[in-house]
C-alpha cells in the first residue's frame, strides 16, 4: 500500500510498469521529474469552436463530434493560432487506483508564453483534475493567448502529478516545517498555503517585468534560446514601487521572496483572492521537491509571476500579495531532485522569460 502522498519519480516508474499509466509510444526516461510526468501532444489537432468540459455523461470524441471545425496535423509541426482553442489528444492514458486522484498543469515554459493549456478527460467536469479510478485516454485543450504557436507531436506542454490519499499540508504543519527548513526568505505569510508578494523594487537597475507585445511573430516551441525578447516582449520599468496594469494586457514579473520546496514536498501554485485586484496570477503551476533548495543548488530561487489584468487598470504595488503556494507531502523521498540530478532552466532564478528567449 502506497503511503499518503504525492507520488514520487520511482512510484511513478511503478505506475509504468503496472500498466496504471500507458502510452502508445514508450515513456521516455526524460518525461519522469521528482513528483510528476510530462505529457506528449499526440499527431493531431482540432481546432473547436470553443473550451468545453465533456460533462458526466459524455466522451471528449461526444463533444469533438459537436464543437469540431477542422483537424490539423501536427507531423513536421504546425501552426496554432492566437486567439484560436484546440483540442489535442495525448500520448499518455490513465488507469488509475481506488484512492489516487491525478492533477495537471502547465510546464513553467508554457504558462510563461501565454499559452493556456488544459488537461481534459472523458466524462469529466474539472479542468486539470482526474478522478479517482479514471481508466481512460487524456486530451489538452490548447489557446495561445500572446502568441501563435508552432507544435509537433512529442512535445511537453503539460505536467501531470499523482495523488494518493490525503496529501495537503496545513497551515499548522506549513508553519512546523519552515521552523525545521525556511520554506521562504524572511517572515512567512500563511495563511491556507504559502502567500507570497510581487517585486517591484530590484536590487539594482529598474526593469521589474515584461509585456507581451500584442503583434507579433510565431514562437516555435522546439526552438529554445532562439528569440530575441525584443521582438515579442516590452520590458516594464519602474523607480516609484508600483505599476499600473493595462486591461488585457499579460506580464512576466517576480516575487519578491525566494521559495524552497523541500525534499518531501511539492507544491502547487495558486490564484490568491480576487478581491484584492482586478487581476489574477494567470496560471497554477507545479513546483518540484527541490526547487529552491541550497543544496540542489537552487538557493534564492523565486517565483516567476504570469500576470493578466482584467476590466479595469490597476495599481501593482511593491510587495502586495498576489498569489499562494500550496504545500503538500510526498508518499516517498524521490530519487532525483529538482536541479541536481534534473536538469533545470529554472533552478534560482529570478525575473526570467520562457527557456524560447535568449538572455
Amino acid at each position: 500500500m502506497t503511503s499518503s502522498g504525492v507520488l514520487a519519480d520511482h512510484q511513478i516508474r511503478d505506475m509504468i510498469a503496472s500498466g496504471g499509466i500507458a502510452a502508445e509510444t514508450p515513456i521516455a526516461e526524460g518525461q519522469i521529474q521528482p513528483a510528476s510526468l510530462d505529457l506528449r501532444l499526440g499527431a493531431t489537432a482540432y481546432r473547436v469552436r470553443a473550451s468545453f468540459l465533456a460533462g458526466r455523461a459524455r466522451t471528449v470524441k461526444d463533444r469533438l463530434a459537436d464543437f469540431q471545425m477542422h483537424a490539423v496535423d501536427l507531423t513536421g509541426g504546425a501552426v496554432l493560432e492566437k486567439g484560436c482553442v484546440y483540442v489535442v489528444p495525448l500520448m499518455e492514458r490513465l488507469k488509475l487506483p481506488q484512492g489516487m486522484t491525478a492533477a495537471a498543469s502547465a510546464k513553467s515554459s508554457i504558462g510563461r508564453l501565454d499559452l493556456l493549456t488544459r488537461i481534459i478527460t472523458d466524462h469529466g467536469v474539472e479542468f486539470d483534475r482526474v478522478p479517482e479510478g479514471y481508466d481512460g485516454p487524456l486530451y489538452v485543450e490548447i489557446c495561445p493567448r500572446s502568441f501563435s504557436v508552432v507544435a509537433s507531436p512529442g512535445q511537453m506542454l503539460n505536467q501531470i502529478i499523482f495523488r494518493q490519499g490525503k496529501t495537503l499540508m496545513s497551515d499548522d504543519e506549513l508553519r512546523a516545517l519552515h521552523a525545521q527548513t525556511p520554506i521562504v526568505s524572511g517572515d512567512p505569510v500563511i495563511s491556507d498555503g504559502l502567500g507570497f508578494s510581487v517585486d517591484l523594487r530590484p536590487t539594482e537597475g529598474t526593469l521589474v517585468g515584461y509585456r507581451a507585445k500584442p503583434h507579433t511573430g510565431v514562437v516555435d516551441l522546439s526552438k529554445l534560446n532562439h528569440y530575441d525578447p525584443a521582438e515579442f516582449w516590452e520590458e516594464v520599468h519602474t523607480k516609484d514601487g508600483w505599476i499600473i496594469l493595462d486591461p488585457g494586457a499579460f506580464y512576466i514579473l517576480v516575487s519578491r521572496e525566494a521559495i524552497v520546496i523541500p525534499p518531501m514536498q511539492a507544491a502547487e501554485m495558486a490564484p490568491y483572492l480576487a478581491m484584492v485586484g482586478e487581476f489574477r496570477v494567470h496560471y497554477a503551476g507545479f513546483f518540484d521537491p527541490g526547487f529552491g533548495y541550497a543544496e540542489a543548488g537552487g538557493s534564492g530561487s523565486r517565483g516567476v509571476l504570469e500576470v493578466r489584468c482584467h476590466e479595469a487598470p490597476f495599481v501593482l504595488e511593491h510587495g502586495q500579495v498576489v498569489g499562494r503556494l500550496v504545500y503538500e507531502n510526498m508518499a516517498a523521498m524521490p530519487a532525483a531532485l529538482y536541479g541536481r540530478e534534473i536538469k533545470s532552466n529554472y533552478q534560482g532564478q529570478g525575473l526570467k522569460l520562457s527557456k524560447h528567449f535568449r538572455g
